[in-house]
């Protein structure tokens, strides 16, 4: 077979990157946008406990689906990060 013949292997399915400047992200988008724009690791459960529980991103539901606007999801992951330290005697916790 040629390379053209040959068949196209796929890998594990995988979701589309969010697009960019989409103004509501589904709950795996804001998991992924929160870790490519702001480096906060937060699991699609974890977002999920935190709306039923408080303490998450604020968020807008669609029928069933929640929606989360970018614009508060920037909000919430500046205000989780804190301020920026030049030493750990800076922060107030040792």
């Amino acid at each position: 077979m040629t390379d053209l013949q040959q068949p196209l292997s796929r890998g594990p399915a995988e979701p589309c990157p969010p697009k960019a400047g989409k103004p509501r992200l589904r709950r795996w988008e804001a998991s992924r946008y929160l870790l490519d724009r702001y480096g906060i690791e937060m699991a699609i459960a974890t977002l999920a406990k935190l709306a039923c529980l408080g303490g998450g991103p604020p968020f807008q539901k669609n029928g069933r689906v929640p929606l989360y606007p970018t614009d508060l999801l920037d909000e919430w992951a500046v205000a989780r990060l804190g301020k920026v330290v030049r030493s750990t005697s800076e922060d107030g916790h040792a």
